[in-house]
């Protein structure tokens, strides 16, 4: 264990939600939401003012409009995030080149392999209230809360403890008191199941796992995870920052608004998955060895089948013959909500002079249960995308339908702008680059 609180963490609040709140100066202090916005949709980002109102990331969308109804549901912009998240990536590479990067708005950033190594506290607490304040200037405005602790794990919680907008440090010694008052559900790993097996024992809090026996822990959920699940109720945790974790798989999912039949049709998603996949394996430099086909029945169940072959290929002519014969062995005539093409068993080199698609023997097959993915819809005028307009200049969808599109004239530069709407057919108005589709 470190002797040092060394390990920084940083989760930007509500990050999609505030992208578009810096964007949109019209929704600046007001509830937004952002996600799939079909009838299937889920929540992926809720501000804090729509979390007021019981609003929270997972939620389905028609929950989070029953909750919430004067609130913007606006569907992503990708490309803006990724580029906020950049930013923040290259300002926490000036810190230490150890920076493990979770999603798009979380990262660890190993303090001890920087150039501003301490211990003091205070000198701690002004490098965070340095890193935030840039932070929100090189991102015009986004706000980050920021941990500090001895362990990823310890940071995390303390980054948690930070939110919303905020800098919490806790010092080595000061672990398994700050943690004892938490839910034992803070504890990574931590789940319904096993959450379920823990009351038996009378778990409530993490304080109550603390007062357990790694031997009770042992003999109640296994070896491997009871160990691990003792060390953590006590702050220890020795994973390491790793900044270029190891990609273990690639894949591409569509939600469908309505479900579909038509086995052709279905085909041709799975084909233009697979030429999706094929793309980023050959981006990342990286051959797969296993495909993996992944249906959503009507009834939300899901069924995973996998292949894996003698070789490793980036071809998506192969992929996409694979992920066509995994899906013709399926019975979709009650029709399919969610079709997902993935791919597995990375390697550097590939093999291809080994395949014979005729006489590879199939991989096991696996059946899986998956959390529903955000629903997508990649056409039309989507809420919140960007637009321009000839005459008016640019703007966001405030919302579509009947044939039209109205259009709030605005930018991050501007004051709150005008509503216009539009024939959806206007030649004068267009997506904005790089927004088509998102």
């Amino acid at each position: 264990m470190r002797t040092s609180p060394s390990i920084l963490h940083l989760d930007l609040d509500a990050f999609f939600a505030a992208v578009e709140q810096r964007d949109k100066p019209s929704l600046r202090g007001k509830p937004v939401i952002v996600g799939g916005l079909g009838h299937r949709g889920v929540v992926s980002t809720a501000s804090y003012e729509a979390r007021v109102f019981g609003v929270r990331s997972a939620m389905p969308m028609h929950e989070a409009r029953r909750r919430c109804p004067h609130a913007a549901f606006l569907s992503g912009r990708f490309d803006a995030y990724r580029a906020s998240s950049r930013i923040v990536m290259a300002l926490l590479r000036e810190l230490s080149p150890l920076v493990e990067a979770l999603s798009l708005d979380e990262a660890f950033v190993d303090l001890a392999a920087g150039d501003r190594r301490s211990s003091v506290p205070d000198d701690l607490i002004e490098l965070a209230a340095e890193v935030r304040a840039e932070l929100t200037r090189r991102t015009g405005g986004l706000t980050a809360s920021v941990g500090i602790g001895s362990s990823k794990f310890m940071a995390k919680v303390a980054s948690e403890l930070a939110k919303p907008d905020g800098v919490r440090l806790v010092l080595v010694g000061e672990e398994v008191a700050t943690i004892a008052p938490l839910p034992a559900r803070a504890i990574p790993g931590v789940g319904p199941a096993t959450m379920e097996r823990l009351a038996r024992l009378g778990v409530q809090l993490v304080s109550d796992l603390q007062r357990l026996s790694q031997a009770e822990l042992v003999r109640e959920l296994g070896r491997s995870a009871g160990e691990n699940l003792f060390e953590l109720a006590h702050g220890r945790d020795e994973r390491p920052v790793e900044p270029e974790r190891e990609t273990k798989s690639i894949s591409v999912e569509d939600t469908f608004e309505h479900d579909l039949t038509d086995p052709a049709v279905l085909a041709g998603v799975a084909d233009r998955q697979a030429a999706q996949v094929a793309e980023r394996l050959a981006a990342a430099h990286l051959f797969a060895r296993t495909v993996t086909l992944k249906v959503r029945l009507p009834d939300f169940s899901v069924i995973s089948r996998s292949r894996t072959l003698m070789g490793a290929t980036d071809r998506p002519e192969v992929i996409g013959r694979l992920a066509r014969g995994l899906l013709e062995a399926l019975d979709t005539r009650a029709g399919v909500r969610l079709v997902g093409v993935g791919v597995s068993g990375l390697a550097s080199v590939a093999q291809e002079a080994l395949f014979d698609l005729d006489s590879d023997p199939d991989g096991p097959a696996v059946v899986e249960e998956r959390t529903a993915p955000l629903s997508r819809r990649p056409w039309g005028w989507m809420p919140g995308a960007d637009v321009v307009h000839d005459s008016h200049g640019p703007g966001w969808v405030w919302g579509s339908g009947l044939g039209r599109v109205t259009v709030r004239f605005e930018t991050a530069a501007t004051p709150p702008g005008p509503v216009r709407t539009f024939s959806v057919d206007d030649p004068a108005l267009h997506p904005a680059s790089g927004d088509e589709g998102s």
